[in-house]
């Protein structure tokens, strides 16, 4: 995967191969209809002042990064997804709008600059599992990085596929067949990216709350909120057990050993 701010890359893993032969359709389902809503809701949510400078982790099609930089906002996108970065610079094109587009793995990109808040939305890369990548490690790596991006104090925002509705969802079976490891969260599936094309063999990670606050807790950012956060229905309620989404959020500290004995 990339080492550098987005020139080289590594092996493809199977989400890369799923989202460039996505990206044609991507903005045509229900969930991204509410991005405006979505991005009022960052910005009062982070607290962004004017021209705050914004990473979006895992951006896509850039739909909320493209939003935001209309606002005003200095907005850096990742994605490993070269259909999706794609996609992205023709709608910032079409809007007359600048993002710095950056193709990379969230998980190893390098940031020098230091960001006043961060995003990683619809999973975006979190969870998204190659077929070689640790369970606990990749998401990890993820927060990781976003904590060395953040200025101190910095916020981010989360939105993470809810372990609990995974588990409510899965039978027995499922685990016996290895189709879901009820000890990762982890589910095994074969799917289209879209209509007419081959299945793909994916691997996707879903997150127990009290998992998330330990994560987040070992990356250096300790949960503020943690609500339903399901595409398409943010809110500031209680998580539902059978949500897609969970929200979380989350602000930069550097004071790890108080984080994780205290």
């Amino acid at each position: 995967m990339s080492q550098t701010a987005g020139d080289e890359t590594g092996p493809r893993n199977s989400w890369q191969e799923f989202h460039d032969l996505e990206a044609p359709i991507y903005d045509d389902f229900d969930y991204t209809r509410n991005t405006v809503y979505e991005v009022e809701f960052l910005i009062e949510e982070l607290g962004l002042s004017a021209g705050a400078s914004i990473l979006d982790v895992g951006c896509g099609t850039g739909r909320h990064a493209i939003e935001l930089a209309r606002r005003g906002y200095a907005v850096t996108g990742i994605d490993f997804s070269e259909g999706m970065l794609a996609r992205a610079k023709e709608k910032a094109r079409a809007a007359g709008v600048q993002v710095k587009w950056v193709h990379a793995d969230a998980t190893q990109v390098p940031l020098a600059r230091e960001f006043d808040a961060a995003v990683c939305l619809c999973e975006g890369a979190f969870g998204l599992l190659g077929s070689a990548d640790d369970p606990f490690g990749q998401p990890l790596a993820i927060l990781r990085n976003v904590h060395r991006a953040l200025k101190p104090g910095g916020k981010c925002l989360f939105t993470v596929l809810n372990g609990c509705a995974a588990i409510r969802r899965h039978s027995q079976e499922d685990v016996d067949e290895d189709r879901f490891d009820v000890l990762t969260l982890v589910k095994v599936f074969d799917f289209p990216p879209r209509e007419g094309l081959a299945p793909i063999r994916i691997r996707e990670r879903s997150f127990a709350p009290t998992e998330l606050t330990l994560l987040f807790r070992l990356a250096g950012l300790p949960v503020i909120h943690m609500w339903g956060g399901t595409a398409g229905s943010w809110n500031r309620k209680k998580l539902n057990l059978d949500e897609i989404e969970i929200m979380v959020v989350a602000e930069k500290c550097d004071k790890r050993d108080t984080l994780l004995l205290g």
